[in-house]
């Protein structure tokens, strides 16, 4: 069927309409003219998938100049399935009222493991897995290495995509997670880096929330939406908590003894290094001195973890002198390590702020609060140099250096809790920190200073 929203003419792919449609459409578009952000509730069970995208992409088709991208964020693969089988039924309609081709190109993106076709990485269990594997085959300089060694194995997905994949452009339609798995396989390309790449082009998106709340991920897949994207965040009762937990950080005894060895072991990747080739070294110095903003230009294989989030002005200063040089980082990084090893030898619950964490941090063992800023960046670059393998190895580290970075950069919206036992139930010794965000708009701030118009909705509120 057809509507008129206030002057806007809406299709509709259904012959009937609940009262309730009818009138989130006519809020939604008063969103959307005032370029506003809005916050819409209707009932679950009264087509809100369907409601939402005929009214958002008739918005688009008719106003291109004032929004040209759709990003549709939900919470699981199947409401993201869900939302691109509805997304085909419109567009199906579009075509068959308008007896022509729509230009429009609708993509699901997903992780590695729920994209990946390779023959031996796509039967990995865990994402984490799938990640390292994935990096171990088509790393940078993992390639190079291949031309010289060709014992060396790489993707040949990935490598049919880089030659190919970003010279010709995929049809338009609607594309589930499925549709990119038979499209890459057809054409020998990867799924995952297409759909990465087609992201910058596609007139609508549907993906996880983590992908623009958790400032890791969003660093690497989001940071080139426009401005002009309508922003959807679907059966978002929850949001808040996602917010959350995206900044909080839970640390255990097992995870800082695991943070200790992975030190260890950099620290011998080091000396091997500075006896094998010690120019690299050298030349990330040299890059660390730049300052972050030229650490950010890298190789779209080559992301190990981002910044957990630092504010722009933290973006333009340089790396502190005394971690620049890799051997003085992981003097660095142990004293902090024994540091949090000594806090977490208690007996009763202990809490604290930030601030108050710092100081105690600074009179005990001289750690003060900028180099630790830099953490996260500073592993990051390290990993990069040394070419390392693995990746997901070094999970441990990476948790101590995000939890470095963000309770060194906020002084407000966190706690900090140590318990002598995992969980209220525990009877053995089991020591856990848990660096906890009370303020959900630390996460979610950035996404609406970003975009012009922002939608959080659910059945309910």
């Amino acid at each position: 069927m057809k509507l008129n929203i206030d002057g806007l003419l809406v299709y509709m792919p259904y012959d009937f309409i609940y009262p309730e449609q009818y009138k989130y459409m006519h809020a939604l578009k008063r969103g959307l003219d005032h370029k506003g952000h809005c916050v819409l509730e209707m009932p679950s069970g009264t087509g809100k998938t369907i409601t939402l995208l005929s009214l958002i992409i008739a918005y688009m088709k008719r106003y291109p100049d004032q929004y040209n991208k759709l990003v549709y964020c939900s919470r699981t693969v199947p409401e993201i399935e869900k939302v691109m089988s509805e997304m085909k039924r419109l567009i199906s309609y579009y075509e068959k009222e308008l007896n022509e081709k729509q230009k429009f190109i609708g993509i699901a993106m997903s992780s590695r493991k729920n994209l990946c076709i390779h023959p031996e990485v796509s039967q990995l269990r865990l994402g984490k897995e799938v990640d390292s594997a994935c990096m171990n085959l088509t790393a940078s300089y993992i390639r190079e290495q291949s031309k010289q060694d060709r014992s060396i194995k790489t993707c040949s997905y990935y490598e049919q995509y880089d030659k190919n994949g970003r010279e010709e452009s995929i049809p338009y339609g609607v594309y589930n997670l499925e549709d990119m798995k038979l499209y890459g396989k057809a054409k020998h390309w990867c799924p995952y880096f297409l759909a990465r790449y087609i992201l910058t082009h596609a007139n609508a998106i549907v993906y996880s929330y983590h992908y623009l709340l958790d400032p890791k991920i969003a660093e690497i897949i989001s940071k080139e939406l426009p401005k002009t994207s309508i922003i959807v965040f679907d059966e978002a009762h929850n949001i808040d908590n996602v917010c959350i937990d995206s900044m909080s950080i839970t640390l255990t005894r097992k995870i800082l003894e695991r943070a200790q060895a992975n030190v260890e072991n950099l620290k011998i990747l080091v000396q091997n290094q500075k006896q094998k080739d010690a120019s690299r070294l050298k030349n990330e110095y040299e890059n660390l001195v730049k300052g972050l903003r030229e650490q950010a230009i890298q190789r779209e294989t080559d992301v190990i973890l981002t910044n957990p989030i630092l504010p722009e002005h933290v973006l333009q200063e340089n790396i502190p002198g005394n971690i620049r040089q890799a051997e003085h980082f992981l003097i660095f990084i142990k004293r902090f390590l024994e540091y949090m090893k000594t806090r977490m030898n208690i007996q009763h619950v202990v809490k604290e702020s930030p601030p108050s964490f710092l100081k105690d941090l600074q009179v005990r063992v001289c750690i003060e609060r900028k180099p630790l800023r830099f953490c996260s960046e500073r592993l990051r670059s390290l990993l990069r140099t040394l070419e390392t393998r693995d990746i997901h190895m070094y999970q441990p580290l990476m948790l101590l250096c995000n939890f470095a970075t963000i309770i060194s950069t906020y002084t407000k919206g966190f706690t900090l809790i140590i318990e002598p036992f995992f969980d209220s139930k525990s009877t053995v010794y089991n020591p856990v920190l848990h660096f906890t965000c009370l303020d959900s708009s630390i996460a979610i701030k950035p996404v609406f200073d970003r975009f012009q118009s922002v939608i959080i909705t659910s059945g309910k509120i």
